[in-house]
């Protein structure tokens, strides 16, 4: 089970666009792409069996997942998330200040 997964609204805590949210788009590894923050330019070539247009596309890179943090809704800042086991067995993901579920 993963501390940060695909959907999470997160906070970017370094790097160039520190204080940006956004929501996780992919999990890759220890990677993950956020919407609307790291974007960078490609020049890609034109592909015209997937009908592609070539030039030059802005598109999210991936960030280091040590470089965000969840957001919690209720401070409205990125906070720290620890695993609390049910007594069913279920991990359950919860803020380390508050206690509250992460709702995911």
């Amino acid at each position: 089970m993963n501390r940060i997964r695909k959907g999470d609204q997160v906070v970017v805590i370094t790097g160039k666009d520190k204080g940006k949210q956004g929501e996780i788009v992919r999990v890759l590894g220890d990677k993950v792409v956020v919407s609307n923050v790291n974007v960078v330019k490609r020049h890609t070539k034109p592909n015209p069996q997937a009908g592609q247009p070539g030039g030059i596309v802005e598109r999210e890179a991936p960030i280091h997942a040590s470089n965000v943090m969840i957001l919690n809704p209720a401070t409205g800042k990125g906070e720290r998330v620890a695993f609390k086991v049910l007594e069913d067995g279920r991990k359950l993901r919860v803020f380390r200040s508050s206690g509250e579920a992460v709702d995911a």
